[in-house]
């Protein structure tokens, strides 16, 4: 050790950044967003949504980018959990089985997100990166697995294009939720489903 070290005066640690709001934080932003949309959101609206300061907002995401981008990629700690996807022994049990209320007001959330961070996307390959992970990919790696098991039962062919397949429904959702401005609900799903869907897939559902 140097006398330069010696004299050198203790570095001071600051006090351990409490992190038990940083939930609560981006709980609010993604709230905001849905509301606003990227442009129009600010990191005031978000402080007076989480009854938090702005100090402590900066505290920890020194940006409003670096804010949107971690309350993004937290949605995907909500994903759909893949071990207990349902398995009922038909594509059209399955996918009916999906369908829950928590689901449908998840679903529509994260779609209004996506229509409120679009400016963000086109500039932001992270953030591009993060909405397909999060908002995109879980539904789909659900999907997959649903329509997977259904060639393996020999219920659709086996050339089946299950990527394409996976995504009508979202897709025709996004266009109800974001174009339409409708809400989504049960009946609209199960007619997708009976209507759509299913027949694209090589089936059809008596009554239809």
């Amino acid at each position: 050790m140097t006398q330069t070290d010696l004299d050198a005066p203790p570095v001071k640690l600051g006090r351990k950044m409490d992190r038990s709001r940083d939930q609560d934080i981006l709980d609010a932003t993604l709230d905001v967003l849905a509301e606003t949309g990227y442009d129009g959101m600010t990191i005031d609206m978000v402080a007076a949504r989480a009854k938090a300061g702005k100090a402590t907002l900066y505290r920890r995401w020194p940006s409003k980018p670096d804010l949107v981008l971690d309350a993004v990629a937290c949605m995907k700690a909500s994903a759909i959990d893949l071990e207990s996807l349902p398995d009922t022994g038909t594509l059209r049990g399955d996918l009916v089985a999906m369908i829950k209320p928590p689901s449908i007001r998840d679903g529509e959330q994260k779609l209004k997100v996506m229509a409120g961070i679009v400016s963000m996307i086109s500039r932001s390959p992270e953030m591009a990166d993060a909405a397909r992970e999060a908002l995109v990919e879980p539904r789909a790696a659900a999907n997959r697995i649903l329509f997977q098991r259904a060639v393996d039962r020999g219920e659709i062919p086996a050339d089946s294009p299950i990527d394409t397949l996976c995504m009508i429904g979202p897709a025709m959702v996004a266009y109800r939720v974001l174009m339409l401005r409708k809400p989504v609900d049960r009946d609209f799903l199960i007619a997708n489903i009976d209507r759509v869907i299913l027949p694209a897939a090589g089936l059809r559902v008596s009554g239809t």
